[in-house]
């Protein structure tokens, strides 16, 4: 997902200034970031509550090392978003959407399939604004990550292989970026507000427990998905 995500972006002819070497910088940052905590993060610390609570008590997981490295990857790459717009007060917009919809993926990733849905979902609208017309930057900055996602949902949907927080938050910060490069301000703070309280929801209520209790969601969340 991370490697076919990067590819794209260096063949995908990308609008504004900027949108290019920002998503690849969040892209690539995400993903490292994920990696880490793949490779070597502990299981049994969850949640924000979770990795900031063992770094009250002066234990440095690399949870909370991928969080604070989201946060401040997600300034610079959205201060690089938005160059030329908005000043200041879009930078740091931006830079919490691309953080936190990198976190969010991940979020999602706890069943086959789930992120890639969710992704092509949340991707749906501005696509379809692109194509009638409404030139934004959103398309040319996820193209990558849509090709990505083709070539791996099958796989993921089969269990024979998942995307893991490298793939997950490779994903999300695309979206984010796409988001960055496109949205309004008035944009910018109601996705920033959106993602910010499915986040803290996240904490107190299981998301796999909700989609099972609403029949539409588990419709959507099981299809495709088969035993390998």
């Amino acid at each position: 997902m991370a490697a076919g995500s990067l590819a794209g972006l260096l063949v995908a002819p990308c609008e504004p200034p900027g949108a290019r070497s920002a998503a690849f910088a969040g892209i690539a940052a995400a993903s490292v970031l994920g990696a880490l905590d793949d490779l070597t993060g502990a299981t049994d610390v969850k949640g924000l509550r979770g990795h900031l609570g063992e770094l009250r008590d002066g234990t440095v997981t690399t949870g909370s090392v991928k969080l604070f490295g989201l946060l401040a990857t997600g300034l610079l790459v959205g201060a690089a978003a938005r160059r030329g717009r908005g000043g200041a007060i879009d930078a740091v917009l931006a830079g919490g959407v691309v953080a936190g919809s990198a976190n969010m993926a991940n979020l999602f990733d706890l069943r086959p399939g789930r992120a890639s849905k969710v992704f092509l979902l949340a991707s749906a609208a501005p696509l379809v604004g692109e194509v009638s017309g409404r030139r934004s930057g959103f398309g040319t900055v996820v193209a990558g990550p849509l090709g990505a996602v083709t070539g791996t949902i099958t796989d993921d949907l089969a269990e024979r292989a998942m995307l893991g927080d490298t793939g997950a938050n490779a994903l999300g910060a695309a979206w984010g970026v796409g988001a960055a490069v496109s949205m309004s301000r008035r944009g910018l703070v109601a996705t920033l507000a959106a993602i910010s309280a499915l986040t803290l929801l996240s904490e107190r209520v299981s998301f796999s427990g909700l989609i099972e209790q609403t029949p539409p969601l588990k419709f959507l969340d099981g299809l495709g998905r088969r035993s390998s």
